[in-house]
């Protein structure tokens, strides 16, 4: 890697060169004398003007989560667990199952267009169902729904 010597190497941070107090240049300069001879190389080489002891920090990675503060992970996580505990066994859903609903908890919580549409039809789907007495009020299939379809 080239590292121009021209910039300053708070420049790698967030690309503002700080202006540093008398005391924080006398901070440096003591910084600077008790540094091993084999570790000022750096510092020679990129220009001892240019070299900021003073670095900020990184900003944190951003972790996107959705309105109830879970990642994408954690959704997914909870949500096939609950799948699980509903049919009170080993879950038994395919591949292409928890791939979907990857990809739609992918899409909610980054607020894609494509899949908040999916997720609104989804709920007013089960609203229209409900409604038509197709589900019972906690959400299982009606005995008689399947009768009327058949």
């Amino acid at each position: 890697m080239n590292i121009p010597h021209s910039l300053p190497a708070s420049a790698f941070r967030d690309g503002t060169p700080q202006k540093l107090s008398p005391d924080e240049e006398k901070l440096k300069r003591d910084l600077y004398e008790k540094i091993p001879a084999r570790r000022r190389k750096f510092i020679d080489r990129i220009g001892y003007d240019n070299w900021d002891p003073f670095t900020k920090p990184n900003d944190p990675m951003e972790i996107r989560t959705d309105v109830s503060h879970r990642t994408t992970q954690q959704l997914i996580r909870e949500f096939l667990q609950s799948r699980a505990a509903a049919e009170g066994k080993r879950p038994e859903y395919s591949n292409a199952y928890s791939q979907g609903a990857l990809e739609c908890a992918i899409g909610v919580v980054n607020r894609d267009d494509r899949y908040l549409g999916i997720f609104d039809f989804a709920i007013w789907y089960h609203d229209l169902l409900t409604r038509e007495g197709h589900f019972q009020d906690d959400g299982q299939h009606s005995p008689n729904a399947q009768q009327q379809s058949g």
